[in-house]
């Protein structure tokens, strides 16, 4: 994959995809999603009023009624989606904030533990820590996770932050 193609691609939940593919298909499950919304209401009350018997028609009052429900239930869907939105600007910036301080790493000494899961001869799961001192070379973005990339002996890893144990110089030996 050339470095330009590694840029217009989206990772969730560990499986990279191509960018563009990726918010198509969201953009077609949302709008799936919308099959009543307020222009589907407001046909279906047209219809309800075409249909009605004129010698016995229904009371304003229920229009009336129904029309406020509908209001109220579009007024708490645009509020929803307001809160929606500003939580995914916080998480933006918290990110932002983030690898803004994780770049002030670059060429620093770092040192990280890896814990490795494996199974014993009886099939149990054994968890192994194996320690890691480099230096960090970038940082990253999975999944909204940022993650420090670091080389050790000519191996990039991608660390993650609870896994650091030490910064600075003088970590190397």
């Amino acid at each position: 994959m050339s470095d330009s193609s590694v840029l217009n691609t989206i990772t969730v939940d560990g499986v990279t995809y191509d960018a563009a593919k990726y918010a198509a298909s969201q953009t077609q499950t949302t709008s799936s999603n919308r099959a009543l919304d307020k222009d589907a209401f407001l046909k279906l009350l047209v219809t309800q009023l075409e249909y009605q018997d004129p010698l016995d028609p229904q009371d304003n009052s229920e229009y009336v009624a129904q029309l406020a429900q509908f209001s109220a239930l579009e007024q708490m869907t645009n509020v929803s989606k307001g809160l929606s939105e500003v939580s995914t600007l916080v998480a933006n910036i918290d990110t932002s904030v983030l690898v803004g301080q994780l770049s002030s790493m670059m060429g620093q000494d770092l040192r990280w533990t890896e814990t490795v899961a494996s199974s014993d001869g009886e099939g149990n799961k054994v968890l192994t820590s194996i320690k890691h001192e480099g230096k960090v070379t970038g940082v990253s973005i999975s999944d909204g996770t940022p993650t420090i990339v670091a080389e050790e002996n000519g191996s990039t890893y991608q660390v993650k932050i609870g896994d650091i144990t030490s910064i600075g110089q003088g970590v190397t030996a």
